[in-house]
């Protein structure tokens, strides 16, 4: 329980398919827990689970000095296609660039490959005459007249939102800056979206794509975050609001309705920060990041204490596991692989007589079957109920019932009866699967960034993460599994350890061998005046920001660059070797091999500019003790197909398992917001930090 002494609270409050996360912690360092289902107003069940964990704790909404949110409201928007009506203004020649793509089947074979539709239809996408040369020379002047004409009929046909993409504007903004210029003197109405603003870097399809997408759902997001904002002060909110970016970042509300593309996967961002956050804690830098929900999981590998960053991004794919299947986003977003298994995930026999699970979820309305909300498809879920994994009468702490016999009934109907197995077998069936859908997804995603998954530990969280974390990682091979204190609001407490941080690129290119230095100082110079600028503004000291600094480089004359870092202060040729060092180690730890005798050039620069990271998250009450004896609050049958089928399993409390605690598997351990599944061979001890500890055996 937070202190009621504590007057300045950090509230971290994390948005899911199906339920509401918040992670409260006082000065004190102890923290409070809240979760709720999440309702059709995401708004409305951020107020309603902050307002409960208020009350527990006997505080008011003005105690709150930050709170900082996690939302897939982006992605969400641009999947669901429920954003502006978009047009898209670009040079004459290139209205169906934005159509035309790369030209790249993403399945060579498929007769009937099928692409995500443009955010901007053909009818709502206008070239015009002006043209910028590489260089940025203009070499025609933008026709202010036919603008004109054409901002009048968009605003007459019902366009909301506006996406100017000139050729060529990351070398030269003075076009597109004119052209929104007109737009907002004819219709002022019209939101208007520069791509020299949104991502001024080279690549004329990903600059056109991203910059729709960021018009598009930009009236959603201010509408949300404005509307949000105003249900907190109500409550009596008198601190600061941040949002969770997609890479990892904090900002404030004015910059993300700026630029909201940066929102894309900005819940699932908090959770790959909160599993490297515990890694850390424990000296572990390299590890696997679970996160399994009600409805997604979420897979991303953290390296050097960091979660893997990727600045190319695909939203809405028609693929799920296919590159160049869905709509590209060039924003910086933490590296992940996010698949339709989770605990609302629907369960089936398909037309071949096969079981499958997901990616449709029954998500919080109607929810699982045991929720008897009315779901009447069986999910994960009602499975791990009827293996006896989850306790009907202390689900969320015994805020909420679940039905055991309708969830028998389920998965009789559809999925027993059809294959001739029983209950326990199709629940075990379920419960199998998609286990083994996320241990494959998650051997792909790990081995294709260079790590071997046996030797990653695997930090399992979220509401069904805990239940399924030890099959998950004993199918990977791997020896141990973590489980974080409040494990299924950790994506939450992933929100409290992130810094102020924001993301500047600048397309520049040149051969290392002959660069203007001068020039890139230049570029890096601007970058990080912005960065401390923007930091500033939200917040942060100027002593306390720092700057990062990386370049995509490549061999000359090839088609795919890698991001190598770039030293700090002036640059001059003397860096090369220093670059073309770090390019050779970048290469080599990609590939395994050194790259060919040719020389380098670069395309684009880049800057992080971050602010202090908030000091890590004690997930623990302070005062826990007690062994597993004093812990032990029962036992029930469980499935466990190894020790051939239902076995008595003991089950702890997890409040009262106190540091140095340890206990061998089977075993069930229960907290509010989650359950911990420990299988047969399992060896457990609960650390300082009070993380549960799973030493496997290496493999299945």
């Amino acid at each position: 329980m937070v202190a009621s002494t504590d007057n300045a609270l950090r509230v971290g409050v994390d948005i899911g398919g199906t339920f509401t996360d918040l992670m409260m912690i006082g000065q004190s360092g102890r923290v409070e827990i809240g979760k709720v289902l999440t309702t059709a107003d995401p708004s409305q069940a951020v107020e309603e689970v902050l307002r409960q964990t208020l009350d527990r704790s006997g505080l008011g909404a003005s105690s709150v000095r930050h709170l900082v949110h996690g939302t897939t409201l982006v992605t969400n928007a641009i999947i669901e296609r429920k954003g502006a009506r978009t047009a898209l203004i670009t040079t004459s020649g290139f209205r169906d660039s934005i159509e035309i793509g790369r030209e790249h089947r993403y399945e060579l074979y498929d007769l009937n490959l099928e692409h995500p539709r443009p955010l901007a239809p053909r009818h709502l996408r206008f070239a015009v005459p002006e043209r910028t040369l590489a260089d940025g020379t203009v070499a025609i002047e933008l026709d202010e007249e036919h603008l004109t004409r054409l901002a009048r009929e968009l605003a007459g046909a019902g366009v909301e939102a506006v996406a100017v993409c000139f050729l060529h504007s990351f070398t030269n903004p003075d076009s597109e800056a004119l052209a929104r210029s007109v737009v907002e003197t004819v219709a002022p109405e019209l939101r208007v979206s520069l791509s020299s603003e949104v991502v001024p870097e080279i690549g004329e399809f990903e600059r056109a794509s991203t910059t729709v997408a960021n018009v598009y759902v930009q009236p959603l997001v201010e509408r949300y975050l404005l509307g949000l904002r105003q249900r907190l002060q109500s409550m009596g909110f008198e601190g600061q609001l941040f949002i969770m970016l997609s890479s990892g970042g904090l900002a404030t509300l004015d910059t993300c309705v700026q630029f909201p593309i940066r929102l894309l996967e900005s819940g699932p961002a908090a959770g790959a920060l909160a599993a490297a956050s515990v890694g850390n804690a424990m000296d572990r830098d390299s590890l696997l990041s679970f996160d399994m929900g009600g409805t997604t999981a979420k897979l991303s590998v953290v390296d050097g204490g960091e979660p893997l960053v990727t600045h190319d991004f695909e939203v809405d794919r028609r693929y799920r596991f296919k590159k160049g299947s869905g709509l590209p986003v060039r924003v910086p977003v933490i590296e992940m692989i996010e698949i339709g298994a989770g605990g609302g995930s629907i369960a089936r026999v398909d037309s071949l007589g096969l079981l499958k699970v997901g990616p449709d979820s029954a998500g919080a309305d109607p929810g699982p079957v045991c929720y008897a909300a009315g779901g009447r498809s069986p999910t994960v879920t009602d499975a791990d109920l009827v293996l006896g994994y989850l306790d009907p009468e202390y689900f969320l702490g015994g805020a909420m019932k679940l039905d055991v016999a309708a969830s028998e009934a389920a998965l009789a109907a559809s999925i027993g009866d059809r294959l001739g197995m029983s209950v326990p077998e199709a629940a075990w069936g379920v419960h199998q699967v998609v286990n083994e859908a996320m241990a494959n997804a998650a051997r792909v995603h790990v081995v294709e960034r260079g790590k071997n998954p046996r030797a990653l530990p695997v930090v399992a969280f979220g509401g069904a993460g805990p239940v399924h974390g030890y099959g998950v990682a004993e199918l990977l091979g791997s020896t141990e599994l973590v489980l974080p204190y409040g494990a299924g609001v950790t994506s939450a407490m992933g929100l409290l350890v992130a810094p102020l941080a924001f993301d500047f690129v600048r397309s520049h290119y040149g051969r290392l061998d002959d660069l203007d230095w001068s020039e890139v100082n230049g570029i890096f110079q601007e970058m990080e005046r912005l960065g401390t600028g923007l930091l500033v503004d939200s917040g942060a000291g100027p002593e306390e920001i720092e700057h990062t600094r990386s370049a995509d480089i490549r061999y000359i004359g090839q088609g795919h660059e890698i991001r190598v870092p770039v030293p700090d202060g002036t640059l001059t040729s003397e860096q090369r070797r220093t670059i073309f060092a770090d390019f050779d180690r970048v290469y080599q730890s990609l590939y395994g091999r050194e790259g060919p005798p040719v020389g380098l050039e670069a395309l684009t620069w880049r800057v992080v500019s971050r602010g202090p990271r908030p000091s890590v998250v004690r997930t623990g009450t302070g005062d826990v003790e007690g062994d597993a004896a004093a812990a032990r609050k029962g036992e029930r049958p469980a499935y466990f197909a190894s020790a051939g089928g239902f076995v008595s399993t003991p089950v702890f409390d997890r409040y009262r398992l106190g540091p140095g605690s340890t206990m061998a598997g089977p075993a069930i351990i229960e907290e509010r917001e989650s359950t911990a599944i420990i299988g047969p061979g399992g060896r457990v001890h609960v650390d300082e930090g009070l993380n549960i500890v799973v030493e496997l055996g290496g493999g299945a």
